[in-house]
């Protein structure tokens, strides 16, 4: 359970958002929206431990997140909207490194079929540098496809890929939700996840979901 209560977010002398409330059970998700410069980013963030709220409080399986430390971030996979990968390194090499930094295991068949799934396969080997922003963005969500972490937090994890990485990149969303995990995402598309349990939050409007 991930639960949000009165959230208000504040920069500079703007407050962008406040009184934000909500609940998410297992198998459910979380669709948040609202326009650029709304606080989505900063909400996601929030959620995560890595900006402080200037209000409220959150709670992951009824405990603050703030007193939980490595106990929450351990069941947390947060991608950004920025690919949190090094050009220098392969795809390969990205997806296994990531691994070790969760510590978690991941053998090079593993990682490779992650990579085969998202169509970089022939690309396993290059290093990202060399990668158009569409396949960067692919290798920074391949690690999506063996990821067990309970709670998904992915800001705009659509941005520049094509029709086929979506549906495939949505079939994976749906996937952790029919196990019992937990999403929360921002998308400025339209994007069906199958089997999801959708919650909606739309920033600057009433800010409050139940």
């Amino acid at each position: 359970m991930l639960e949000a209560s009165n959230l208000e977010c504040v920069r500079g002398e703007r407050r962008l958002f406040a009184g934000v409330s909500f609940r998410l059970a297992g198998g459910e998700m979380l669709y948040l929206q609202g326009k650029n410069g709304s606080g989505k980013t900063s909400l996601l963030r929030m959620l995560c431990g890595l900006t402080p709220a200037a209000g409220g409080d959150i709670r992951w399986r009824g405990r603050p997140i703030g007193k939980l430390g490595d106990e929450f971030r351990s069941e947390l996979c947060y991608l950004g909207h920025q690919n949190a990968i090094k050009e220098e390194l392969t795809p390969l090499e990205n997806i296994r490194s990531s691994a070790t930094l969760a510590q978690e295991t991941l053998d090079e068949d593993a990682a490779l079929d992650a990579l085969e799934q998202l169509g970089l396969l022939s690309r396993a080997d290059l290093p990202c540098r060399y990668l158009s922003q569409g396949q960067k963005r692919r290798a920074a969500l391949a690690r999506l496809v063996h990821e067990k972490r309970a709670l998904w937090v992915l800001d705009e994890p659509y941005v520049a890929l094509d029709a086929a990485a979506v549906e495939l990149i949505s079939g994976l969303i749906g996937a952790h939700l029919q196990r019992g995990g937990l999403a929360v995402l921002t998308t400025h598309q339209t994007v069906s996840v199958p089997a999801a349990a959708l919650r909606e939050l739309w920033l600057g409007a009433d800010d409050a979901v139940q």
